[in-house]
């Protein structure tokens, strides 16, 4: 599994110039007025991963299949969202379909390019997506209550949907409590509120390194929650170079990780992700799972059928992998472990699963 990251924002705040800049497109229009995106636009990424990279060189691989990640370029979002101001339905439908958010909120001063509201204020941004989200959520609560004389609801069910709707109310963050997530019923109603969430502050050039008196206030705001920063208009440039021109030309700006890295890692962090591979003369391949996720889950990430006739799964870390120089030399050293069902795959290890027919 990859995992699905939605970029909102107000409205000329560079969603779509960063979108561009993520996946290496020009899909979406990036223009001086408001709503030049109103279908989202859908771009699919290779996760970097240098680990990779060396399982492929040493097995001599055919193929190499990077983790994927998949950003989703989403129409401004205005006040009154919620009850279908500017694109507020089609923003609200769209966002409901990702993992995680970015929030991306313009940090810098431009005569040339025009903001929604008269002032830059990125709190003030914040606060707007935030509360249209909110109120959203308690509308599709409160609809769902309002139904259960049709569809009758397990009195848990219930009871958690008004503790929830009451935590609504109150404007608490739902983002964090990791629980929620796991709740079937709230899947079905589609509460974009506990969705985590990387607020991104868009920066000019001159404070790409140092951040501004904006990305200031974000940072004693949200002291809580993930926050980086990056140059939308940089990362564009970025991508108009070939590879081997990239690296002088960060090094050059001081910019030490491209704003697609910084996401990745942030967005891994932020949903509990880890990575395994699986490496042979046919392919070597990242395979993306949750943090504590068993080995026979884990080989149910590759095929339903690996889940069901699991029987062991042979285990050597990258680092063995990767002194010994291949699968095979690291069990003849006595660096391959055979593991059962229930072992916690680690981040960087190379499986071998072995299945009933």
């Amino acid at each position: 599994m990859g995992f699905k990251c939605g970029i909102v924002g107000l409205p000329n705040v560079g969603k779509s110039t960063l979108f561009n800049a993520l996946t290496s497109s020009k899909n979406a229009e990036a223009a001086n007025f408001p709503f030049c995106t109103i279908d989202p636009n859908i771009g699919v990424v290779d996760v970097p991963d240098e680990r990779l990279d060396t399982l492929y060189s040493l097995s001599k691989s055919k193929k190499k299949i990077n983790a994927s990640i998949t950003f989703v370029d989403i129409a401004g979002l205005v006040k009154g969202a919620s009850k279908g101001e500017g694109l507020g339905n089609k923003f609200l439908s769209h966002i409901r379909e990702v993992d995680a958010i970015i929030h991306l909120v313009r940090c810098f001063d431009s005569e040339k390019i025009q903001h929604v509201n008269k002032t830059i204020n990125p709190l003030s941004d914040l606060e707007t997506i935030k509360t249209e989200i909110l109120l959203a959520d308690i509308n599709q609560i409160e609809k769902k209550l309002q139904k259960n004389a049709k569809k009758k609801l397990t009195e848990k069910d219930i009871v958690l949907l008004q503790d929830v709707l009451k935590k609504l109310n109150n404007g608490e963050d739902l983002s964090s409590l990791e629980d929620l997530s796991n709740k079937q019923i709230l899947k079905e109603v589609g509460l974009i509120s506990i969705k985590p969430y990387i607020i991104v502050c868009n920066v000019d050039e001159k404070n790409i390194k140092i951040g501004n008196n904006y990305t200031e206030s974000v940072k004693k705001k949200y002291k809580d929650q993930k926050i980086i920063m990056v140059c939308a208009d940089i990362e564009d440039q970025i991508i108009e170079l070939e590879p081997g021109e990239r690296e002088s030309y960060m090094k050059n700006i001081g910019l030490e990780k491209t704003g697609l890295n910084q996401l990745i890692k942030t967005g891994y962090d932020l949903l509990k992700l880890k990575t395994f591979f699986t490496s042979g003369p046919e392919e070597s391949r990242a395979w993306t799972i949750k943090l504590n996720t068993n080995a026979q889950k884990a080989a149910g990430v590759i095929h339903s059928d690996f889940e069901k006739n699991f029987i062991r799964a042979e285990t050597v870390s990258f680092e063995d992998f990767k002194k010994f120089n291949s699968f095979e030399k690291a069990k003849e050293n006595g660096r391959l472990r055979v593991e059962g069902k229930d072992y916690i795959v680690k981040d960087g290890d190379v499986l071998f699963f072995r299945v009933n027919p």
